[in-house]
């Protein structure tokens, strides 16, 4: 190409990267309002509003005027392109503001070829905004994570916005409504966080210096979404956010904090491959933690939702514990526990509510290992499943654990004087290793099993001190899942009379007319029984000991009834 050609080519580039419409279909004459929209998605849970509204984003349902980007003037010949105002579903005349959390908000930036803005940026966009409306909070309460409060917000801002059309019309550049969802180089050092920042005064003071105290699950009024095109103009030429902030030398006309590489908000995981009627969500929380959300595609509103939190066994990986069919060179991994598999089988098998499945994987591949290594492992725990529990606020919680994972759940009750009641079921599948009286784990199993006729206890676990590898036992009496399970048993035996029943060496210790069970597993055959637990059916009997559907269309420790569903 001659020099010439090579300057025009950058030209036309430039100007088209500037005033380029947003990538989305044309709003259809029949789409649903704002208010009415924002009226069906306040019953629903934070996934499935999300869900919605992302639905309604990609078929086209936002207003005209935010349909094209606004150029933003950072130096000479050096434009960004910007949204003219925050993420909104509906009409011009009838729009709805939609905050989002921070990863579904990446979802929509990807989707999109955006990114979400830096503090810089948004302190560049305010400053060039022509209209700059007074911010207005709400007082804090309960209700500011609640669509009702979006829609009181909503209002007041529509007001502010309708009083100063006719001087700045619609498609004019705004700032000042709301706070930013930002990316900083500070998430690195807190996964599972939101950072937010923003909300200027129109003489450019904040009233939100950049704060990361909040979970991602965390959404609120005040919270916007500004999508920054992704394509912007550098000294004249064509480049891309992502570039300008990746090299020290440019950075600082995007940056405050330095370059920012290959950040961003963990969203859909890409290395699962969604089963059919189901998808994944990649999250990653405070502590190194990894959380795949796995739930059904659409949740039925009609039915309750039961949320179920595994902690992973030592040595797993969140992919090898869902499983799959093995495939030549396959690691063995994938084929010990099909929670995958299991849960598709209880989702075909029972009809009482939506079961959803959050995996939960630490940087040390062991929880033991884990707690360890954070002195404040309680605190943290009670962090992590608080924020699990804000993306479902109305589900029912089972904490689940296989292996190493029961330290999981042994932690959390550390960190708590008393078991929530939304916690409607435990289960440790040769999990509960870390049991100690001496911390109250078995006085706090009791208080929250007598405090509900909701609450349910599962206990599997087999005589693992018998169990020879290498022709040599590896675990002790007291200290291994059959030792552990016996002194929890007796511990709970003082509060609740247990009855117990043999069959095939199988020991069955029943209380509270089923509430509570142990299924403790005999070995004569020294054999190592600690992943055999889960794989025959053990986790679908987990879920559903102390229930109608209790062995029904399967047999624990019989064959696998799930190989249709891997």
């Amino acid at each position: 190409m001659s020099p010439r050609a090579t300057l025009w080519f950058y030209f036309i580039a430039a100007l088209v990267a500037r005033g380029a419409e947003i990538n989305l279909p044309l709003r259809r004459p029949d789409a649903i309002a704002g208010r009415e929209f924002a009226s069906r998605i306040a019953p629903l849970y934070l996934a499935e509003r999300e869900t919605a509204i992302l639905a309604e984003v990609q078929h086209g349902n936002v207003p005209d005027f935010w349909r094209r980007f606004v150029d933003v003037k950072l130096a000479d010949n050096t434009f960004l392109s910007v949204a003219p105002d925050y993420l909104a579903v509906g009409s011009d005349e009838d729009y709805f503001f939609t905050p989002l959390s921070p990863t579904t908000a990446q979802a929509l930036a990807d989707q999109l070829d955006c990114v979400l803005p830096t503090t810089k940026i948004v302190a560049a966009i305010h400053h060039a905004a022509p209209l700059k409306l007074n911010p207005a909070p709400i007082p804090p309460s309960d209700a500011m994570t609640s669509v009702p409060s979006f829609l009181q917000h909503n209002a007041t801002v529509r007001a502010q916005r309708e009083a100063a059309l006719a001087a700045y019309p619609p498609g004019t550049l705004i700032a000042g409504d709301k706070k930013d969802i930002v990316l900083t180089p500070q998430l690195a050092d807190a996964p599972g966080k939101v950072a937010i920042y923003g909300w200027h005064k129109p003489d450019g003071t904040v009233i939100q210096p950049l704060f990361l105290g909040h979970a991602a699950g965390w959404v609120d009024y005040s919270h916007g979404v500004r999508l920054v095109r992704r394509a912007m103009t550098l000294h004249g030429m064509p480049t891309t956010i992502d570039a300008v902030l990746a090299d020290p030398k440019t950075c600082a006309l995007l940056s405050d904090e330095g370059p920012l590489r290959d950040y961003r908000y963990g969203t859909v995981c890409m290395e699962l491959v969604d089963f059919p009627g189901e998808k994944n969500v990649e999250l990653h929380l405070d502590g190194g933690i990894r959380v795949v959300v796995n739930s059904p595609s659409k949740l039925n509103p009609a039915k309750p939702t039961r949320l179920v939190l595994y902690a992973l066994p030592a040595g797993n990986s969140i992919e090898q514990t869902i499983g799959r069919r093995l495939r030549p060179g396959d690691d063995w991994h994938f084929d010990i526990q099909h929670i995958g598999a299991q849960t598709r089988w209880v989702r075909d098998h029972t009809s009482d509510a939506n079961l959803i499945v959050a995996y939960l994987q630490c940087n040390e591949r062991s929880f033991a290992l884990w707690r360890h290594a954070h002195a404040d492992s309680p605190a943290r725990l009670v962090a992590i499943v608080d924020a699990l529990r804000g993306n479902f606020p109305r589900a029912r919680l089972v904490l689940a654990s296989h292996s190493a994972g029961g330290g999981f759940t042994f932690g959390y009750l550390d960190g708590l004087e008393t078991v929530p009641d939304d916690i409607e079921r435990i289960a440790f599948l040769d999990s509960d290793y870390a049991y100690d009286a001496n911390k109250n784990h078995g006085t706090k199993l009791a208080q929250w099993l007598a405090s509900s006729g909701e609450h349910r206890l599962c206990v599997l676990a087999y005589e693992d001190y018998l169990a020879l590898l290498d022709g040599k036992t590896f675990i002790s009496e007291a200290g291994g899942t059959w030792g552990r399970s016996e002194a929890l048993l007796h511990d709970l035996g003082e509060k609740f009379p247990f009855t117990r029943a043999d069959q095939a060496g199988l020991q069955t210790h029943t209380a509270l007319d089923g509430r509570a069970k142990f299924f403790l597993k005999e070995n004569p055959a020294k054999a190592i029984l600690h992943t055999r637990q889960v794989e025959w059916n053990g986790f679908i009997h987990a879920l559903l000991t102390g229930t109608p559907c209790e062995s029904r269309g399967y047999v624990y420790l019989g064959p696998r009834v799930y190989e249709d569903q891997i």
